[in-house]
């Protein structure tokens, strides 16, 4: 899943804001309510409340701080990071990511081999993970995954490009997993696909609704158990005492959502919070005044990350139908690179990112050196507005006598940007485009939605604020932009990241996905960022770097990916919360302690639940939400 950051195929309404705080205040009440003596029930909750402090006293809590909240608890629906994240700590891979050099490594599998044709895979599943309820996990476990996801659309909504090219899979034995592909695919050592117990999940009725988020613990066989979970306030896990690889220092790892990320930095300071992620990244403001504090270091290193501009290119359907409202101008290649020009990225970087970040350029960032692209000389789209405007004028879209540029249809040219309303990047970089493509004559009406689920399914937009967290393996990053990924009606949820569908690109992705050898599937990749890149579709302005922080006195030391300079919140992996060791009670500077987090937590939760409503399935994901 790894991005991860994978698939939607369904969007239902939130349920409106004014009912989820009645909601939500209501179970608060009852929650306190329940908490007081009354004549007939003179203290059991009191007592209750001792004994429950009593249990968690002397824990070593690791609470996060997250931006973001959990889209579904499902592995076969979530595309968004943090979500994708717990799947990390509760179920093994087949294969993992080493945390030195990204290279694939002994996950659910200890060894995997091909055939002489590549065309037949066979793991080794290790004899000694177990699932958290006592049973063994073994290659059944992975053969139902897959074939679930190859024969149940809504089981692929996540992670279905990985399986599209499976013939079949088969478990001969407990140890074994055989699978046969229709075509060579050179991504069978990355196949980031959480593996799931049978046993649990074949007793679901339908994939493409089943949140996963009613029963706890949930039966896993990660580092660590998935515990307890209230929508858009927090996850909660305990360590998996019998994982095979060890069992991690903390004895429970808390996901605590902040929609107000200047409130996740205050909790920091204070010790209510261990660790602050950041949205994405902590701003630069916000990590230049955490720099100075006792007990808190700042984490800044590049990021996998890219932050780009995308647009409409003409939503569409695998049937051929249109839909939606992008302008027709943006259908016009000119056009589209014109808008390229009139974007400066050394003044995203240094004004609106504050130097942490690398300018854009391709569609993988640098951190991933072997598929990293750069534009020739001839090739770049570097920042000139005269030349952008002249393109403008080439493609018919001239300024009227009031200097505005205008349409087909003689209106002045508008056009609707999509930000995130928590991002303030995305507000920073769209006045700046007013201002830039102001200068051109066209009008710019920034849309900053909390949730851009629908009108980006819908197609109802002109540019969008876009990004993803890019794996070791770029397969999925790609596959987003294939015909393929398209809904198959305007009614369906594709897999596509925006409805672009390109035949040319589609050839290159075909080829890339078949070639074994690296440094010829690394050229051709290349070929497809470079195409990207041409047709104008994704402006891939800033690489950010990956800005977060942590407590010192309650985090003594954590594993980084990749270990020399990389980030700790959304791995390739689990090393970060799986590594994380406690700081010792005589290390503190302050009176912070397991018991005082977990008593933070609590009140964190009442708080928090007031902003509760049923979460949304499958939202919309975008760089900061796929892995």
């Amino acid at each position: 899943m790894n991005t991860h950051d994978q698939h939607d195929r369904g969007r239902p309404r939130r349920r409106t804001r004014t009912a989820g705080l009645i909601a939500a205040a209501g179970a608060a009440a009852l929650t306190l309510t329940a908490g007081l003596a009354t004549p007939l029930n003179p203290a059991p909750e009191q007592a209750q409340a001792k004994t429950q402090a009593k249990a968690e006293e002397g824990k070593k809590v690791l609470t996060v701080a997250v931006a973001q909240s959990v889209d579904s608890l499902s592995p076969f629906l979530a595309q968004r990071l943090v979500s994708t994240s717990m799947f990390r700590l509760t179920y093994e891979y087949l294969t993992n990511y080493s945390a030195k050099d990204n290279r694939a490594i002994a996950g659910l599998a200890t060894k995997w081999e091909p055939s002489a044709d590549k065309l037949t895979w066979t793991y080794t599943i290790r004899d000694n993970s177990k699932w958290s309820d006592g049973r063994q996990a073994t290659a059944e476990d992975a053969a139902w995954t897959f074939n679930k996801m190859m024969t149940d659309e809504g089981a692929a909504t996540a992670n279905g490009n990985f399986v599209g090219n499976f013939k079949k899979v088969t478990a001969p034995s407990s140890t074994k997993l055989v699978i046969e592909l229709k075509k060579p695919q050179a991504t069978m050592a990355a196949l980031d696909v959480p593996i799931v117990p049978k046993h649990v999940w074949e007793k679901v009725d339908d994939f493409s609704k089943f949140n996963n988020d009613k029963d706890f613990p949930v039966v896993g066989n990660g580092p660590f158990i998935l515990t307890g979970y209230k929508a858009d306030s927090y996850v909660r896990l305990k360590a998996n005492k019998s994982f095979w690889r060890g069992a991690p220092k903390f004895d429970e790892l808390v996901f605590r959502y902040y929609k107000d990320q200047d409130a996740a930095v205050a909790a920091l300071r204070k010790g209510e919070v261990s660790f602050v992620a950041g949205s994405p990244a902590l701003t630069p403001a916000q990590a230049a005044s955490l720099k100075g504090d006792e007990n808190i270091k700042v984490n800044d290193a590049p990021g996998r990350r890219f932050y780009a501009l995308a647009t409409n290119p003409g939503a569409q359907a695998r049937d051929g139908e249109t839909f939606g409202d992008g302008h027709e101008s943006l259908l016009n290649q000119g056009v589209r690179q014109a808008l390229f020009m009139a974007v400066d990225r050394k003044t995203v970087v240094d004004k609106v990112f504050q130097g942490h970040a690398v300018e854009g350029e391709g569609y993988i960032p640098p951190r991933f050196s072997t598929y990293y692209w750069k534009p020739t000389d001839g090739q770049k789209l570097a920042y000139d507005p005269e030349k952008a405007g002249q393109l403008l004028d080439e493609a018919g879209y001239k300024k009227n006598g009031d200097g505005k540029r205008v349409g087909k249809d003689g209106k002045p040219i508008n056009y609707r940007i999509l930000c995130h309303a928590t991002d303030p990047n995305d507000k920073a970089v769209g006045k700046y485009l007013q201002e830039w493509w102001g200068e051109l004559g066209i009008g710019v009406t920034l849309n900053c939605l909390d949730n851009v689920t629908d009108p980006w399914l819908a197609g109802t937009y002109d540019l969008a604020f876009d990004g993803w967290s890019v794996n070791p393996d770029p397969d999925f990053v790609l596959s987003i932009h294939t015909c393929g990924a398209l809904p198959a009606t305007p009614k369906d949820v594709g897999a596509t990241d925006n409805f672009i569908c390109d035949k040319k690109y589609d050839e290159l992705y075909d080829q890339q996905l078949a070639e074994y050898d690296t440094a010829k599937r690394a050229g051709i990749v290349k070929q497809m960022e470079s195409r990207l890149y041409d047709t104008g579709y994704m402006n891939v302005m800033a690489y950010p770097n990956a800005v977060e922080a942590y407590r010192t006195d309650q985090i003594k030391s954590i594993t980084t990916m990749p270990e020399a300079a990389g980030n700790i919140y959304g791995q390739d992996g689990y090393w970060s919360w799986w590594s994380a060791t406690p700081a010792a009670a005589g290390e503190s500077s302050d009176d912070s302690s397991s018991t005082g987090v977990i008593i933070g937590i609590v009140a964190g939760v009442v708080v928090l639940a007031s902003i509760g409503a049923l979460f949304a399935v499958r939202r919309r994901s975008t760089a900061e939400d796929r892995e």
